[in-house]
């Protein structure tokens, strides 16, 4: 019967088929073997395979490699070890060897020190960071090529990896730290990045407040944020702004609430109103109040508020009422900011004062208008910010991938005084961002510091973007200076040079 059931098949196929499937056929069940050969490992339970694969005669088997049978082996079992290392009430049996490539344990048993020949150590561990779980990697770093550093354990594992001089760990926990920022993360990972010394770390982490802070805000995040943290961010010039520096105000206000009530649990859109409710009882259930920076709670706030840039909230008519009513600010600090801005807008008016005429980093850096806007999708979009801009109406468009500036004087309306002077300067940076959805950068592109001369009603192409910047939502951030710097007061030498 076999037989002619092979003569069956062969002649239902075209001539030379038998052939060719038979070897097909046996090409398939040696790839099939193959396949199960090269997934077999060193340790395969030999009694589990198959009667049919036993059946096959020797087959080829995939070693272990050699770093993870050291890492079984010596590591997890402990065979040969010649000494034991115990620390918060658990032991290691290790192996001196490997412990030497650790500058804390080269140290321990190049030197006189007692320890150098003692076969039992007890280790004291004065950092709290540090917990059993970190050691045990730390430790089993020294046995592997690799180690696998999960984002919640990296600060526990950076701390062991500092204590015992790990350079190669500290230093993937660094890298680690960079690729997993997010708002959850980043104010942990900013302090653990000072207290062991990475610099970079903390860098980026800085960074991501920079660009986070107001285009993606965040309750945990404010109530996380340490005031010294929060006055370096809000002094710094590259801080993303969304809207205005009226915000940046209204974000300091959330903050500085729930810096007094952390027990505050809602959500972000109820955090504002809280926090007005919060001050308007305080100022009713106080007598003789003046401001809230002046009092005893509020002062520790103050180096924060002090960096806000006033003349930007006082030159639009209901921020300036908001600031009056909150009394957060000390008098004294807005009475000094109306004077400098009256004479501002008189040396604008009746100096003829055309702008700045050429890049003064560090008063473009202090003194400029801080502002943004969100572009949700591609299209057409033209805005102005709001305030008072002493004559200098700027419309910014956004069309077919070109970001431009007009000074506006006669073809469309706009709100107060516009100077009629032939031309007007104005120096700006224009730095435009998109992130993904931790935050992180994607693509980002600046136009540096750039003075911009206009006459009336003329229009310039500021930025001319490629299709690799354009992802949306798209982040652009604007500092402006509309009028030169202040003139420093005329010393008394100065004014008899010039009488002579």
């Amino acid at each position: 019967m076999g037989g002619l059931g092979s003569r069956l098949v062969s002649a239902a196929l075209p001539s030379g088929a038998s052939k060719c499937q038979c070897e097909c056929e046996r090409r398939k069940r040696k790839r099939r073997r193959g396949e199960e050969e090269e997934g077999d490992d060193y340790d395969d339970d030999e009694s589990g395979r198959p009667e049919a694969l036993e059946a096959a005669g020797p087959r080829r088997k995939k070693l272990k490699s050699t770093s993870k049978y050291i890492y079984q082996t010596l590591f997890l079992a402990g065979e040969n070890s010649d000494i034991t290392i115990t620390a918060l009430g658990q032991e290691w049996h290790l192996h001196k060897i490997y412990l030497c490539q650790s500058g804390y344990f080269s140290s321990m048993f190049s030197g006189s020190w007692k320890e150098s020949n003692m076969s039992y150590i007890e280790l004291e561990i004065p950092d709290q960071n540090i917990d059993t779980e970190a050691l045990q990697v730390a430790f089993g770093s020294l046995y592997r090529d690799d180690v696998l550093i999960h984002p919640s354990r990296v600060v526990t594992i950076l701390a062991a990896a500092c204590m015992l001089q790990l350079d190669a760990l500290i230093q993937q926990c660094g890298e680690t730290m960079k690729e997993t920022i997010t708002s959850k993360s980043v104010c942990g990972f900013y302090t653990a990045a000072g207290t062991y010394g990475l610099d970079s770390v903390k860098q980026r982490c800085f960074e991501w407040l920079l660009n986070n802070l107001m285009t993606h805000q965040n309750v945990e995040l404010l109530k996380d944020l340490s005031v010294g943290v929060m006055e370096k961010l809000i002094s710094s010039t590259d801080l993303f702004v969304m809207q205005v520096e009226m915000d940046v105000y209204t974000v300091l206000k959330k903050w500085m609430f729930l810096q007094l009530v952390p027990s505050w649990n809602g959500p972000l859109k109820q955090l504002l109103s809280d926090a007005d409710n919060w001050l308007s009882k305080r100022r009713n259930d106080s007598c003789n109040y003046s401001s809230f920076l002046d009092s005893e709670q509020g002062q520790r706030f103050a180096g924060v508020f002090s960096h806000l840039r006033l003349q930007y909230v006082i030159n639009d008519l209901i921020s300036a009422k908001i600031i009056e009513r909150d009394m957060i600010i000390p008098s004294g600090w807005l009475a000094s900011v109306y004077k400098q801005q009256w004479f501002t807008m008189l040396r604008s008016e009746q100096d003829n004062d055309v702008g700045p005429k050429e890049i003064n980093k560090e008063q473009c850096e202090v003194c400029s208008m801080r502002c943004g806007r969100k572009l949700v999708k591609d299209g057409d979009y033209c805005w102005r910010w709001t305030g008072f801009s002493f004559g200098f109406d700027l419309l910014v468009t956004y069309t077919n991938r070109f970001i431009i500036f007009k000074r506006n004087s006669l073809s469309q309306p706009c709100n107060g005084a516009v100077s009629l002077l032939p031309r007007r300067n104005i120096a700006f940076r224009l730095r435009l961002a998109s992130f993904d959805s931790n935050g992180k950068v994607i693509c980002s592109r600046s136009t540096g510091y750039q003075i911009l001369s206009l006459e009336k009603d003329q229009e310039q192409v500021v930025l001319n973007l490629d299709s690799r910047l354009l992802m949306f939502p798209l982040y652009i951030c604007c500092n402006f200076l509309y009028t030169s710097a202040d003139p420093k007061p005329e010393t008394d030498e100065q004014a008899e040079q010039r009488e002579d």
